[in-house]
């Protein structure tokens, strides 16, 4: 049987699951938000991934970024489909394996990945799909910074 869920509900599922991928507090419970067998990741320069290849980016986002933390803003709803943007944020002290250019060595600054998503959940509640637009020169940018104060303190583009 399935349930029409509610805009509220979807937002309060989509910021969980955020906080938990991020955080990597609970990754079952965090695995439970979406349809693992059938989710797909559509990135910036036609890059794709199922939900193993998405736990794995998060994963290096939490070896490489202490004081992690994500945001939500604007969120427009429209049936099965929320759009939002999102700042995922942490300080740079570990290698970064999976940065748009590959392995990046730390800068000890403060990166914010600067996102705008859309996302598509199933009748069940869970995503199935997600669409990023981003900023990856500007990011490259902020994780090859060096020195207190430069740009890297700026809000930048992630995938």
């Amino acid at each position: 049987m399935t349930r029409t869920f509610t805009r509220d509900e979807l937002v309060a599922r989509l910021i969980r699951a955020g906080e938990l991928e991020v955080s990597g507090e609970d990754l079952d419970e965090a695995a439970s938000y979406f349809d693992t067998e059938n989710f797909r990741f559509h990135g910036p320069d036609g890059f794709e991934s199922d939900f193993a290849g998405l736990s794995d980016y998060f994963a290096a986002v939490r070896a490489a970024f202490d004081d992690r933390s994500i945001r939500r803003g604007v969120i427009v709803a429209e049936g099965d489909f929320l759009a939002c943007q999102t700042w995922i944020e942490g300080t740079f002290v570990r290698e970064f394996t999976q940065s748009p250019a590959g392995p990046l060595p730390p800068n000890g600054e403060r990166v914010v990945f600067d996102l705008i998503n859309i996302f598509r959940f199933d009748d069940r509640g869970r995503l199935v799909e997600e669409w990023v637009r981003t900023d990856n020169r500007g990011l490259l940018r902020r994780l090859t910074a060096s020195g207190t104060g430069g740009p890297a303190t700026a809000a930048v583009g992630g995938q």
